[in-house]
């Protein structure tokens, strides 16, 4: 008898666009900034740069989430990986993980240069370059990882447990058990 550790059956992607849109939203709907919104309400709901982190972060997600579907999708057809629901929950980790430092290095050069059209002069520029990329690009950084890493944990396993559905096994001539996709 083989032993299957958790998370190493073989999957395949369900047919179903509702799955993919239903795991998408529900891997976007990350558990402490849907919990902390009813406790700590934002103070604008508008889009601009007074607006609540927590819903930039969410605006992130619902945006994030479908595209890595999607690049999960397009990774499959071309080498049929990944083939469990460990490989769909480590690629969610991996690629959230990089899009936080993306980001987060995004963000603090944009306040560097922000911070240079409002400075009078060239020292006063190099001061505040310095300040904001020592605080955000230095300081922010690990935050921003981890907290773009256990945000994508929770999509991914949201993907693995909606998107993709465990693959059907069927004998082959040879008598051995073979997966097959349904």
């Amino acid at each position: 008898m083989r032993v299957v550790l958790p998370g190493q059956v073989a999957v395949a992607p369900r047919r179903q666009t509702s799955a993919r849109v239903a795991a998408a939203v529900a891997g976007a709907a990350w558990p402490p900034l849907i919990l902390t919104l009813p406790f700590w309400p934002p103070s604008t709901w508008t889009p601009g740069p007074e607006m609540d982190w927590r819903l930039m972060i969410l605006l992130v997600g619902l945006i994030a989430t479908p595209l890595c579907l999607w690049r999960l999708a397009r990774e499959r057809e071309r080498h049929g990986r990944p083939a469990t629901r460990l490989g769909v929950v480590w690629r969610f980790v991996f690629y959230g993980g990089l899009l936080a430092a993306g980001l987060q290095a995004l963000v603090a050069l944009a306040m560097a240069v922000a911070g240079w059209l409002e400075a009078g002069d060239p020292a006063q520029a190099l001061g505040f370059t310095e300040t904001t990329l020592l605080i955000f690009g230095v300081g922010f950084l690990p935050v921003a990882v981890m907290v773009g890493i256990s945000y994508a944990l929770w999509a991914g396993l949201c993907a693995a447990f909606i998107a993709y559905e465990p693959q059907a096994e069927a004998p082959d001539r040879m008598n051995r058990v073979v997966r097959r996709t349904i």
